[in-house]
């Protein structure tokens, strides 16, 4: 399943506590972080695709966060052959791919989060 605004079935996207507001982009702010990532995109798969390779060159990793209480470090962040969004996380041996709308960010937040975030606000539909 596309994970694309209207395919995506999401009503408000992941809730992280107190962290997921600390982290709210200016409304300009994220405005102008879409309309760089989807200044030639003619279509939600172009966009998804748009706004991961800005993610992919913004986003710093490696990094640490939690995922269900347990520590893990996102290696990377990669697009699916179903065109969706994931870290992947590493704890010791395993491996698991996390869509990026439930990941939970850090406290402080990698450098580049501001991408995450805004990827997030397209995905719901918040633009």
């Amino acid at each position: 399943m596309s994970q694309g605004r209207e395919a995506s079935g999401r009503e408000g996207g992941p809730e992280n506590g107190p962290l997921r507001s600390a982290l709210r982009l200016p409304r300009k702010r994220l405005e102008a972080i879409l309309d760089e990532a989807l200044v030639d995109c003619y279509n939600e798969s172009e966009e998804t695709v748009g706004l991961y390779t800005r993610i992919e060159d913004n986003v710093g990793c490696p990094f640490t966060t939690s995922v269900l209480d347990v520590e893990v470090e996102v290696e990377k962040l990669d697009l699916t052959d179903a065109g969706e969004v994931v870290a992947v996380c590493r704890r010791g041996r395993s491996r698991q791919r996390v869509p990026i709308l439930d990941l939970p960010l850090p406290d402080p937040p990698p450098k580049g989060w501001e991408w995450i975030e805004a990827f997030r606000c397209w995905a719901r539909g918040s633009r």
